[in-house]
């Protein structure tokens, strides 16, 4: 904290002490694809995140420096100018939220100097563009003494997102990032964005994030394809079923009626889709009773499904999950995000986390050629100010 602080007053030449956020990535535990087939989600918060420095000015001019992209050197922009600007790059993220805020008739009438760190490691697709909207939006609403509700700000999150940015992405990323609370996963409608806690006591257990490395290069393609697939199962079903979505079905309904999809491939996307749902509702349930063992089960059925019936893992996730099976003191392991490649998550044993990531390494290598990285992650709060004294 001492280091970014000098930092700041070096950057922006300025004595006093800034105030300070933090906004964490997030996981995603289990339920992967039902977002946009009316399921659940079951993300948490980490402690891995971005850090906001920042200061008021007294006039109407935003300075942006991120320490993790020095070469940009300082960004700056007007009050009276905060168009998307691609030569502003990652700054585009802090503005949007200065934009959209000012757009809901919050009163930001001067500027700041904001000094931003992350230490979300790169490509891994813990989301570090949320975490980003999400910090700023925080330090905004203390700096200006906005006073906005946390959900508005997590919908005004996902408008910069979809609107300013222009990646078409879910409200999932922001909510977990603006509502995590410590040592507990979030189950979230993204529909109706109902949620419920749930605790999550690792005690002599740890969430080991691990890195492919792989670029996601099909991941946009494919996800797209998945997506109509379901869309075409849920209309063959519409025929005989009142139902809105693949997320309303019980296994057994979707059981029952599942020759009324007729396409093969289809068929199997929506029983991911209902299952996924379902293990979901399964996992707040294990958590909620204290069964880590039974939540670990639901994590290596996820996997199985999103190999075999999604078709979104490949070779590099199925190979780190499946050496990861084998390993001493693993409860489960599955991959996370959209697939093709990006990030597995594994819930090990502490006194096991050596061997476990030696061993599942070098299988992988002797697969791909190339190592995985190994992240472990304690689940934290959600965006907040961590300031030692507010002022």
């Amino acid at each position: 904290m001492n280091n970014l602080t000098q930092e700041f007053q070096k950057i922006f030449n300025r004595n006093e002490d800034p105030r300070t956020f933090f906004a964490p990535g997030r996981i995603n535990l289990i339920g992967e694809h039902t977002d946009y087939n009316g399921g659940h989600v079951f993300p948490a918060s980490i402690s891995f995140g971005t850090y906001a420095l920042g200061k008021r000015r007294k006039d109407t001019t935003f300075r942006f420096y991120s320490m993790n992209f020095p070469e940009a050197g300082v960004i700056e922009c007007d009050l009276s100018n905060l168009r998307f600007n691609a030569q502003h790059d990652w700054a585009n993220y802090p503005k949007g939220m200065i934009n959209h805020l000012i757009e809901t008739g919050h009163s930001i009438t001067y500027g700041a100097d904001i000094l931003y760190y992350g230490d979300i490691p790169n490509g891994a697709g813990l989301s570090s563009s949320a975490s980003i909207e999400m910090v700023t939006g925080v330090l905004l609403e203390r700096l200006f003494q906005l006073h906005i509700d946390r959900i508005n700000l997590i919908k005004l999150g996902q408008k910069v997102e979809n609107d300013y940015i222009g990646v078409n992405s879910g409200i999932m990323d922001q909510f977990a990032i603006g509502m995590g609370e410590k040592n507990h996963a979030i189950l979230l409608d993204c529909q109706t964005l109902d949620y419920d806690y749930a605790p999550i006591e690792l005690e002599d257990h740890a969430i080991l994030i691990i890195n492919t490395n792989k670029q996601r290069t099909l991941a946009g393609s494919k996800y797209n394809e998945r997506r109509q697939q379901c869309e075409q199962a849920l209309a063959d079903l519409q025929k005989e079923l009142s139902i809105e979505s693949l997320g309303a079905l019980t296994n057994a309904q979707f059981e029952q009626h599942k020759q009324l999809i007729k396409n093969e491939t289809n068929r199997k996307r929506a029983k991911h889709a209902v299952t996924e749902n379902i293990r979901t509702l399964e996992a707040l349930n294990k958590l909620q009773n204290g069964d880590l063992e039974g939540f670990g089960q639901l994590m290596n059925a996820s996997h199985h499904s999103l190999q075999h019936d999604y078709e979104v893992t490949g070779k590099e996730l199925d190979t780190i999950v499946e050496a990861a099976w084998e390993q001493e003191g693993v409860i489960g392991a599955r991959m996370t995000g959209a697939g093709f490649g990006g990030c597995a998550i594994a819930i090990v044993q502490k006194d096991n986390l050596d061997d476990f990531k030696q061993n599942v390494n070098q299988t992988y290598k002797k697969v791909t050629g190339y190592d995985a990285t190994f992240y472990t992650a304690a689940i934290s709060d959600g965006a907040k100010e961590i300031t030692k004294e507010v002022l």
